[in-house]
């Protein structure tokens, strides 16, 4: 992919980007890393339309902007190798960003609002087998050299399974999580807080893995360390899967991240409610919990047939 084109914008545009980027994290609770995903779209864009019109101009620009100019758009970010998807994710920034500024200045947004996502076709994620999901706990602490380490990978591995942390969640608890209780607070993306139970299984592998553990777990420090005693990345706990995985000769998409969506779909097969497992994954939309799971649809019936008021016969 080459590279986006300079970015030379007017002081208009620029405080017109800051103030919105302030208000997605202030009213929006945008992450960090969403910010600067936002940042880097909403400025590509700003960057081809001062260079589409050969001149640097104001936040005016936006309402002058045709269908004309947002297909030129999307035809030059294509051309320099963007995928659909991630032209899809700048879309959606852009037309965030109009929006709000439309609001802000009164102008009509519709030639930006109206272009069309490009297609691309969604990969769904591939949670474990019940069994394969067994096996990798039993497997993925036999990977590493020391006693502790292998502890702390289970540990882990099991709180995504068990809790359906993301690994960053998972990673990111401080000594202060231990003893765990029978539930666990977490904050996860856009700084959302939600209560997800503990099963006894998770409690025992902290407390094996805290038992064992040569570095001060004390609070405030990171709970699950590196072999030097600095906090774990996620690199380690994805090389300890990859490796049980071609142990047990799983596929590639067998990841820490699979591990979580095992945790929504093996619910959702034992009878789970989905608005439930929602809020335990703390997904914001209940789309994107449909997405995680893999039901098929003799369960999806079986489910309609003894939950739908109209479905259930008479007797």
């Amino acid at each position: 992919m080459t590279a986006p084109p300079p970015v030379f914008l007017s002081p208009g545009l620029r405080d017109a980007l800051g103030l919105w980027l302030d208000h997605k994290r202030a009213l929006d609770g945008a992450a960090d890393h969403t910010l600067t995903a936002y940042r880097a779209d909403v400025l590509g864009f700003l960057a081809f339309l001062t260079q589409h019109h050969g001149e640097a101009r104001g936040a005016a620009v936006l309402a002058d902007l045709s269908v004309s100019d947002m297909r030129s758009w999307m035809a030059h970010e294509r051309g320099r190798g963007l995928s659909a998807r991630s032209l899809a994710r700048a879309l959606s920034a852009v037309k965030s960003f109009a929006r709000w500024a439309a609001e802000r200045d009164g102008f009509d947004a519709t030639a930006i609002l109206s272009a069309r996502s490009p297609k691309f076709q969604r990969k769904l994620p591939r949670p474990l087998a019940e069994d394969a999901a067994r096996e990798m706990l039993s497997v993925v602490e036999t990977q590493a050299r020391t006693p502790w380490a292998a502890a702390r990978d289970l540990a882990v591995v099991t709180l995504l399974w068990g809790c359906g942390l993301r690994i960053s969640e998972a990673l990111s608890l401080s000594g202060a999580a231990h003893p765990l209780g029978d539930t666990l607070r977490i904050t996860g993306k856009g700084g959302k807080e939600r209560l997800v139970p503990v099963l006894p299984a998770a409690q025992g592998a902290v407390a094996e893995y805290v038992r064992l553990c040569p570095f001060d777990l004390t609070p405030p420090e990171p709970l699950f360390r590196a072999a030097r005693g600095g906090a774990l990345g996620p690199r380690g706990i994805q090389k300890a899967m990859e490796s049980a995985r071609l142990q047990l000769g799983l596929p590639a998409t067998a990841t820490p991240h699979a591990m979580r969506h095992s945790f929504a779909t093996h619910l959702l097969n034992a009878g789970g409610d989905l608005r439930s497992i929602q809020e335990l994954l703390g997904h914001s939309s209940l789309s994107t919990t449909q997405a995680y799971t893999a039901v098929d649809t003799a369960r999806l019936m079986e489910v309609y047939e003894t939950a739908h008021p109209r479905a259930r016969r008479a007797p």
